[in-house]
């Protein structure tokens, strides 16, 4: 793993049962496409984050496939009703297998 990858997520702390919230993330990744060249020429390799997957409560509720047009740093945000308290768990997979994850609580309140 790349210490230097970072990953946020802001999710409310709460929510009112049946509550439609808004997601937010941000990872400080470079998504190198593998397709630039370095300053003497040689191709920089290939390195993105190729998955994404959000679950709540245990159940997955949204998973994408990245490709090497998705921007460095990449923004994603999404909606999720929530039903009942429960943790938000993201994980990001790194074309060199590596797995970063991060998570967030919502209660209900």
């Amino acid at each position: 793993m790349d210490p230097k990858v970072t990953v946020r997520i802001r999710a409310p702390k709460t929510a009112k049962a049946g509550e439609v919230v808004e997601i937010k993330t941000l990872v400080n990744h470079p998504m190198e496409s593998g397709q630039r060249k370095d300053a003497d020429g040689k191709t920089i390799p290939r390195r993105i984050l190729n998955k994404v997957v959000a679950t709540y409560g245990g159940k997955q509720v949204f998973a994408a496939d990245w490709h090497p047009a998705i921007s460095a740093n990449p923004y994603l945000a999404f909606f999720l009703k929530v039903d009942a308290a429960g943790t938000l768990e993201m994980s990001w997979t790194d074309d060199d297998g590596a797995v970063y994850r991060t998570k967030a609580e919502i209660a209900i309140g």
